[in-house]
C-alpha cells in the first residue's frame, strides 16, 4: 500500500528564523520517518519590499526527503490587505491539494494558518490536525477578530495537540469537552556536541558572572524584569548579561530604552538574530540561563540550556515549569516578579557547586526525558487515532 500523504501548513520553516518553524521541521522528519510521505506548505509571509509587484506563485523544493511549497500570494496593491493574502492563500493550498491529493492535515499555529488549513480540509472532508504552540491561545486569543476563528477551529480539529497543559486547559475553557480529542506533550531536543561548536565572536567582551536569555525578545519574554534583577545584582557583583538574539523590531526602540534605564547599558550584549549553531555555541559560557517568560509554551531555549547542561532560572508557566523541578533541575519563580528573579540569580551567583548540580540533572532530564524518539511515539500516536495504520508502506512498518 502506498504511505498516507500528510500535508503541514506553517508561516515558517527553515531557513527561515523562528521556533514553530524549527519544530515543524524537526515533526517532519519524525514522520517521514514513520513512513508517512511528507509535505510542508509554508505561507510566504505577508511582508513586501517597497514599490515590488509580483503574480502568485508556489516554489517547491525537496529537502531531505520532504517536499517543501512555499506559497507566495500575488502582490497587486501597496497597501495588502490582509483578507486577500489569506485568500489567495487558501486558493493555492487548494489547488495543491487537488494537484497531490492529501490524506490529511496538520496546521501549525491555531489562527492564520489552523483557520484557513481547517476549512479547507472541512470543505474537503479531509481529516486535520491542529497544534497549538503558544501565542496563538496566549496573546492572538484576545483579538476579537480571531477570537471567533480560534474557537471555530478548535470545535472542528479531529485532533489538537498542545506543547504545554497550561495551553490544554485554557482551550478547554473555550471548547468545553476539548480534551476528548486532544493531548498536551512537549517538544524534544536532540543531542548537541558543543565542545564541536566554533567559539562565538563576543567571547572576549564576557565579564564576572555571565546571565543570558535566547530568542527573539518581546513582549512576552519579561525581559523588564531580567534587567531589574541583573540592576539589583550589578552593585554585588561583576557581571554581564548576554541576549543571544535580538529585539522584535517593533518593540526596539522600547527594549533600548529599558536597557539604558536600568544602568545595564555598558553590562549588555545583544548578538543579533543568529543561525542555529551559532547562538547554540553561546550556551557553554552562560553561568545562569534566564528564562522570565510571563507565557511560552515549550521554548526551544530551554531545552537546549538544559542539554548544554546550564543553571537555569525560569517562571511557573506553561512547559517551563512543567519541565523544570525547583530546586532539582532549575529554579522556579513567578513571571511578573523581579524580586523572585533577582534572589534566585543571586542565589546561583554564590554557589557554583549549585549551579553545576541543576545544570547535570537538567542535561539528564533532556536526554531522558525529551528525546526526540519520546516525541516521535506521542506522534504516532496522534496519527494513528486519525488515520488508520494499515496504510502505512510495508517499509515503514518493518
Amino acid at each position: 500500500m502506498k504511505p498516507y500523504k500528510v500535508c503541514l501548513t506553517t508561516l515558517e520553516y527553515p531557513p527561515d528564523v523562528g521556533g514553530v518553524g524549527e519544530s515543524v521541521s524537526r515533526i517532519a522528519r519524525m514522520l517521514l520517518e514513520l513512513g508517512y510521505d511528507v509535505h510542508v506548505a509554508v505561507f510566504h509571509s505577508k511582508q513586501r519590499k517597497e514599490g515590488e509587484f509580483k503574480r502568485g506563485r508556489t516554489q517547491t523544493t525537496v529537502r531531505d526527503g520532504i517536499y517543501v511549497h512555499r506559497l507566495q500570494p500575488a502582490i497587486r496593491s501597496s497597501e495588502p490587505i490582509m483578507q486577500d493574502y489569506l485568500s489567495e492563500i487558501y486558493f493555492q493550498l487548494d489547488r495543491l491539494h487537488q494537484q497531490i491529493g492529501f490524506d490529511l492535515f496538520h496546521g501549525f499555529f491555531i489562527n492564520e494558518t489552523g483557520f484557513l488549513t481547517t476549512l479547507l480540509a472541512r470543505e474537503c472532508d479531509v481529516p486535520v490536525i491542529n497544534s497549538v504552540r503558544g501565542s496563538d491561545l496566549h496573546k492572538h486569543l484576545f483579538n476579537p477578530k480571531q477570537h471567533g476563528q480560534i474557537v471555530w477551529t478548535l470545535e472542528n480539529s479531529n485532533w489538537v495537540t498542545f506543547v504545554s497543559r497550561d495551553l490544554q486547559a485554557r482551550a478547554n475553557v473555550l471548547v468545553p469537552g476539548l480534551t476528548s480529542k486532544s493531548v498536551a506533550f512537549w517538544n524534544s531536543i536532540a543531542p548537541v556536541d558543543f565542545d564541536r561548536l566554533p567559539a562565538p565572536p563576543e567571547i572576549d567582551r564576557l565579564q564576572g558572572l555571565v546571565i543570558g536569555a535566547v530568542g527573539r525578545f518581546r513582549d512576552k519574554k519579561g525581559l523588564e524584569f531580567l534587567l531589574d534583577a541583573c540592576a539589583e545584582l550589578q552593585t554585588e557583583l561583576a557581571l554581564t548579561l548576554l541576549l543571544v538574539g535580538d529585539f522584535a523590531e517593533r518593540e526596539r526602540q522600547y527594549w533600548q530604552q529599558e536597557i539604558e534605564n536600568s544602568g545595564m547599558l555598558d553590562r549588555t550584549i545583544v548578538t543579533g538574530l543568529l543561525a542555529r549553531q551559532q547562538a547554540l555555541a553561546y550556551l557553554p559560557y552562560i553561568d545562569v540561563m534566564a528564562i522570565p517568560s510571563l507565557h511560552d509554551g515549550c521554548p526551544n531555549a530551554l531545552l537546549e540550556a538544559m542539554l548544554a547542561s546550564r543553571a537555569i532560572v525560569g517562571t511557573r508557566v506553561d512547559a517551563i515549569g512543567e519541565i523544570l523541578e525547583d530546586g532539582t533541575d532549575g529554579l522556579l519563580v513567578s513571571p511578573g516578579s523581579s524580586q523572585e528573579l533577582t534572589q534566585a540569580v543571586r542565589q546561583l551567583a554564590r554557589s557554583p557547586q549549585q549551579r553545576q548540580k541543576l545544570g547535570h540533572a537538567a542535561r539528564s532530564k533532556a536526554l531522558q526525558q525529551l528525546s526526540p524518539q519520546v516525541e516521535q511515539s506521542n506522534w504516532r500516536k496522534v496519527y494513528e487515532r486519525v488515520l488508520p495504520t494499515s496504510q502505512l508502506s510495508v517499509a515503514a512498518i518493518a
